[in-house]
């Protein structure tokens, strides 16, 4: 159980890795980047489904979407879990698209709004995304880290509390307050 900064970002190195191995046809590595990460995706996948047969599906996928497409992965961008997560919400929303009862005609179609961020929005996201890294930089590493891992990686409280060892309630203060704590960094 990872307990310290250092101890988190060893263990993105080594998935980090552990999914170059896999962009390279290594399929032990595969294996290894399965078993390390499949929990906790999974565990994303049911809480946007609600559906444990559903999300197994989409496990599946996104795991045979990782296997395809591991070439693509560019740690300079995030992280091996980062990227994974990515897949596996984008695999989720278009699961989810497809189980819609009734399609879209074209009418409905043209009144959705194109959702592809301009340049603008891309300038303002990078900013605000500086923003935040300073802010989290500001709360206490063990807090930081916390935050970072329940919201970039889908550890539930219970998870981080048992990986950090410290009461539930504990880790609920902790993240409350560190969310209290950004909010009132990011409005300045």
């Amino acid at each position: 159980m990872s307990a310290s900064p250092d101890a988190d970002e060893a263990r993105r190195a080594h998935l980090n890795r552990i999914l170059r191995r896999v962009a390279e046809g290594d399929e032990q590595a595969f294996s290894d980047f399965y078993k390390l990460t499949s929990s906790r995706v999974f565990a994303i996948v049911v809480r946007m489904t609600h559906d444990r047969s559903e999300a197994e599906d989409v496990l599946q996928n996104v795991y045979t979407n990782a296997w395809r497409r591991a070439d693509t992965f560019h740690p300079e961008r995030g992280s091996a879990m980062t990227w994974l997560v990515t897949l596996a919400r984008n695999a989720t929303i278009d699961r989810m698209r497809q189980r819609r009862e009734s399609p879209l005609d074209e009418e409905q179609t043209a009144e959705i709004e194109d959702e592809a961020p301009t340049p603008e929005d891309v300038a303002q996201f990078s900013e605000e995304r500086r923003r935040l890294e300073q802010c989290l930089e500001a709360l206490d590493p063990k807090q930081g880290s916390a935050v970072r891992e329940a919201f970039f990686s889908g550890a539930t409280y219970a998870e981080l509390a048992q990986r950090l060892r410290v009461p539930l309630g504990t880790m609920k203060s902790w993240i409350r307050r560190s969310l209290m704590q950004l909010k009132l960094c990011l409005e300045r």
